[in-house]
């Protein structure tokens, strides 16, 4: 592999390795979710970089995530994409999200099970919101991103590792 190869397939590798570790999955995880699939050395040697990952099967593997492939790719420039415009990421505890009053938030409900049902993702305790994702909910709540964010934290609904998580 030249050496601009193995700087993208370590930085690709980086990005599986990101999606995997925010569906709170390990390598083996992975292996036993996929019924064999998806063997964890395999998948371990594209996150290492240690392998080259076909197009096909790096669809496959976004799918068997439920992202869309962009989320899996490394941005251009080394940064961090515009996965989230917030300046990082938004990750919803779904079980917290349960013991907001539906009154205050039903419209964020409803949007996390459209999502969910969109991404054919059922099974996870914790939901990513990208950036489009996050205005749309902050034209329904009709406030800006930094007050949505702020609700969102004062709910406690963030995962660890959500941006304004650990604010509370």
């Amino acid at each position: 592999m030249a050496p601009g190869d193995r700087e993208y397939a370590r930085a690709l590798g980086s990005r599986l390795r990101a999606v995997r570790s925010q569906q709170r999955l390990s390598l083996h995880g992975v292996e036993r979710k996929s019924n064999g699939k998806w063997k964890a050395v395999v998948v371990g040697s594209y996150e290492r970089g240690d392998r080259a990952v076909s197009v096909a099967r790096l669809a496959e593997l976004a799918e068997f995530y439920g992202v869309p492939i962009s989320e899996l790719l490394p941005a251009e420039d080394g940064a961090t994409s515009s996965r989230s415009d917030s300046g990082g990421k938004v990750v919803l505890d779904l079980q917290k999200l349960q013991h907001v009053p539906a009154e205050d938030a039903a419209p964020l409900v409803r949007y996390a099970h459209s999502i969910q049902r969109q991404r054919g993702d059922y099974g996870n305790k914790v939901l990513s919101i990208r950036g489009e994702d996050l205005r749309a909910l902050a034209l329904m709540f009709d406030t800006s991103l930094e007050r949505l964010t702020e609700k969102l934290v004062a709910w406690g609904v963030l995962a660890p590792g959500s941006i304004g998580h650990g604010l509370e």
